[in-house]
């Protein structure tokens, strides 16, 4: 169920053509909300809109945003042309795009011919403000200019303009393409699942290295299985099945007051050691201090180094891969400052899929079993 309201849009803040922030004026309270023209159309400063208050009243991690489901007296739509995959299928906001495997797509035959990843690492986040840390220290050490794509899966988010950090990824020319698979939709490309997204990523956008990771939203239910994280330990397995370098994302951190989530996760223990199949590149910083000796007996107590290909790194100072980007990076409401383990860790990741992509990572440090 889902708390509705109406509203009228007094003022628009952003009016981008994917997306639109506005004010609205809600009974007694003005609130922003956003609007994707995709699903409701465009709306213009006036406009009586149906919102979606839920999240917002029940106080959830949505940014303080309403979301706009409908604008009453809209006129009918008109459905582009082309395109046969339906997204949020069967649900009253379902849409229609273009997906790259389809028979009409551009990119069809080079999807019917693709067979392997050809081993180009494909980095692999359980949260999405990882993909920033990780591309910045793999853009530092990599001075050749490869191409990389961001598969953005359908276990938060689904809409990918709502992540403002995807947009000024590709600003800066960090990100070249983005590809949203299953239910997400709104990237350069849209596929039906996973696996073929990793294929569009290679043969259609010509990516010599992928990030994939969940949207803004991750969900957790402090239970072994019930997070959305999950979906990392399957990913890892389909870029290894496909011919891929899966290089994991642990999630560390020594500044968030939950004693499950303390040095390494127990969302990365119960996917790393427990769960995946795949044998997995995973690289965690070089710390000489009390983390570090924390963190290594996790690792001895999880065997990570008998599952997977463990690696110890140096990645770059955090205030230099930040310095001269405008990007709003938050982990649980903290940023690099506030919880530089975090930030560091998935730096590392980018720092060992550099080495990856030169052929490099035997002069890393790695863990013995």
């Amino acid at each position: 169920m889902f708390q509705a309201e109406y509203g009228v849009v007094i003022r628009i803040i952003r009016d981008l053509p994917d997306l639109q922030e506005v004010v609205v004026q809600a009974g007694e309270e003005t609130a922003r909300a956003l609007n994707y023209p995709v699903l409701t159309g465009r709306i213009k400063k006036g406009d009586r809109v149906l919102l979606n208050t839920t999240a917002v009243r029940l106080q959830l991690g949505t940014g303080g945003y309403h979301f706009i489901m409908g604008i009453e007296g809209a006129g009918e739509k008109g459905v582009a042309a082309g395109g046969h995959i339906m997204k949020l299928r069967y649900t009253p906001w379902q849409i229609k795009v273009s997906a790259a495997e389809e028979e009409e797509s551009p990119y069809h035959q080079r999807i019917k011919d693709f067979s392997s990843l050809g081993g180009i690492p494909v980095i692999i986040g359980g949260l999405h403000s990882m993909i920033a840390p990780a591309l910045l220290a793999y853009r530092a050490l990599q001075p050749a200019p490869v191409r990389v794509a961001y598969i953005m899966t359908d276990s938060a988010a689904l809409p990918l303009p709502f992540s403002r950090l995807v947009r000024k990824l590709k600003e800066y020319g960090l990100l070249q393409t983005t590809i949203t698979c299953g239910h997400a939709f709104g990237g350069d490309l849209e596929t039906v699942n996973f696996y073929s997204a990793l294929a569009a990523a290679k043969a259609a956008a010509g990516a010599g290295l992928i990030l994939a990771a969940m949207g803004p939203g991750i969900v957790g239910t402090k239970t072994r299985y019930g997070f959305s994280g999950i979906e990392q330990a399957y990913m890892l397995e389909a870029v290894e099945r496909l011919g891929g370098k899966p290089v994991a994302i642990p999630r560390v951190s020594f500044a968030d007051p939950r004693p499950r989530h303390r040095g390494l996760s127990h969302h990365s223990r119960t996917v790393l050691a427990e769960l995946t199949y795949a044998r997995a590149y995973v690289a965690f910083p070089r710390w000489h201090d009390e983390r570090g000796q924390f963190l290594a007996g996790q690792i001895r107590a999880e065997q990570l180094a008998g599952k997977h290909r463990v690696y110890f790194v140096n990645p770059p100072p955090l205030a230099g891969l930040f310095t001269g980007y405008d990007l709003e990076v938050k982990t649980m409401g903290r940023s690099w400052q506030e919880d530089p383990s975090f930030f560091e860790t998935a730096a590392a990741a980018g720092v060992l899929a550099a080495a990856l992509a030169a052929g490099k990572e035997g002069e890393l440090e790695r863990m013995e079993n």
